[in-house]
């Protein structure tokens, strides 16, 4: 029953879209994205229940391309005139290849079935455009405490094995922190820990502990909770919140992520956000990846983590990498610009007869170790592609070349 089902609100309570598209009896191709264990196979079994329409199900890990053209076969030949198309759904889609994801195209397009897929990852990554295009994409969220908390308790009241038990929720932090949000893990857990007692069954967050013994984190190093916390690690130290930046990176650690790419990350945020505001802490960026290459763990998270705080507390200037970004838009705009005659080399004789190298001027030779020349191909020599931050340590560079430059480099 679609009341009985836990979570989504936002898709299935009173007025929201699936549940309008089940009440009326006809729904499109759709695809339910969202973490392990927050019910995407469950939603579909009862959609299907409720149409009362043939029910197909593939798994993207076992079945191959004849596989889905069975499926559509049977449920092209199954089908009766002006019935609901049936539902196929495919449990993690994102692992079908091109071929197999093709292989839906028709079969989808023309209403032969309705589609029904199931992902964990990024849809716009992992399934392709002419698909995705042929299917609304519905997001589903982690359950919340209360949810979680409202499954646990209708497990102990409902189930014919556990209500037999006599199970008193005395502390569920540890249930709950251990599932992640998971309620597939969230029953496994409580399965695993009541079958291990004998007679009445107090859960408490000691006992769900001891009988775990294992890393309770859901961190799936290619999943996209991979590259979340990563992605808030590293606005955390451009944010300059050395506290958030430590916390992700915990996370990492617990998670069994690899040291040498979270040393990585750090040496590209010194570069990329710190730059030029203090180049030290590209220097201690990269101190601490030697460090993590010569020690290993778990000695080389205190050397990351003194690098995080320095990055995370440190002034900020992405002067630098605008920079590039600029000067390579700019080369992709205009070619392949010549280069000045005096800035070329004259190794052979020909060449100093045409005027290579012919009056360069060495700035080493000039007070101040500078005199003013054309640097730039002719057509760009107004270009600017560097602009100073104003930060302290940026400030004096900014300030010496406007002494240096003087008008090219008043902003």
């Amino acid at each position: 029953m679609l009341d009985d089902y836990i979570g989504q609100q936002h898709l299935v309570g009173e007025g929201a879209v699936l549940r309008k598209m089940i009440e009326a009896g006809r729904i499109s191709s759709f695809i339910l994205w969202g973490p392990p264990g927050v019910g995407k196979t469950t939603l579909a079994q009862i959609i299907a229940n409720r149409l009362e329409t043939p029910f197909y199900t593939l798994s993207a890990v076992t079945s191959g391309v004849k596989d889905v053209r069975d499926v559509i076969e049977k449920a092209q030949k199954g089908r009766f005139f002006n019935e609901a198309s049936p539902i196929l759904f495919i449990d993690e889609i994102h692992r079908f290849s091109k071929s197999q994801q093709d292989s839906l195209l028709g079969a989808v397009e023309k209403g032969i079935v309705t589609l029904i897929g199931a992902t964990t990852e990024n849809p716009s990554f992992e399934v392709i455009r002419p698909l995705l295009s042929r299917c609304q994409l519905y997001v589903l969220k982690s359950l919340s405490k209360d949810d979680l908390l409202q499954l646990l308790h209708r497990a102990i009241t409902t189930d014919v094995v556990l209500k037999e038990r006599k199970i008193e929720l005395q502390e569920t932090d540890a249930l709950l922190r251990y599932s992640g949000g998971d309620a597939r893990k969230l029953l496994n857990i409580l399965e695993l820990v009541v079958e291990a007692e004998s007679g009445d069954v107090t859960i408490t967050n000691q006992l769900v502990t001891e009988r775990l013994q294992q890393n309770p984190l859901a961190y799936d190093k290619q999943g996209e909770m991979h590259y979340d916390i990563i992605s808030a690690f590293i606005k955390s130290i451009r944010g300059s919140d050395p506290d958030a930046a430590l916390y992700w990176m915990a996370r990492m650690i617990e998670g069994g992520e690899d040291p040498q790419f979270i040393a990585r990350r750090l040496v590209i945020s010194a570069s990329e956000d710190v730059g030029l505001a203090n180049p030290n802490a590209l220097l201690l960026a990269n101190a601490a990846f030697d460090t993590v290459m010569k020690i290993g763990w778990p000695e080389a998270r205190i050397a990351l983590a003194e690098a995080v705080v320095y990055l995370a507390t440190s002034p900020k200037s992405n002067s630098a990498y605008l920079g590039i970004d600029a000067a390579l838009e700019e080369v992709r705009r205009s070619g392949n610009q010549p280069v000045p005659l005096p800035l070329r080399n004259a190794p052979t004789q020909l060449m100093k007869e045409l005027g290579y190298h012919d009056g360069y001027k060495y700035p080493h030779d000039f007070p101040g170790h500078f005199t003013t020349q054309q640097y730039l191909p002719d057509e760009l020599t107004d270009c600017r592609f560097w602009h100073g931050q104003h930060n302290p340590a940026e400030e004096k560079l900014y300030q010496r070349m406007v002494n240096y430059w003087g008008k090219r480099y008043e902003d």
